[in-house]
């Protein structure tokens, strides 16, 4: 039994972010779920990529301290 160089990213935490565009459990857009049966290797292979930098650039936002204006910071 083999499996596909390139399975699914879904990880059934299907909701769309709306102010991103992005599924907040595999990071793909509509487009990239949509089509990904279609998509060939060489596709698939790039959408992967796109959400290791998409993994990666969400990580990064993570871990900024809150800007001095920013509401959801604590008021002394």
């Amino acid at each position: 039994m083999s499996t596909a160089p390139y399975p699914s990213p879904c990880v059934n935490v299907c909701r769309m972010n709306e102010a991103t565009g992005l599924c907040e459990g595999c990071l793909r857009t509509l487009d990239e779920i949509a089509c990904w049966s279609l998509l060939d290797d060489a596709e698939k292979s790039a959408v992967w990529d796109q959400l290791a930098q998409r993994r990666a650039q969400q990580t990064q936002q993570a871990l900024q301290p809150p800007a001095a204006n920013d509401s959801r910071s604590p008021r002394p």
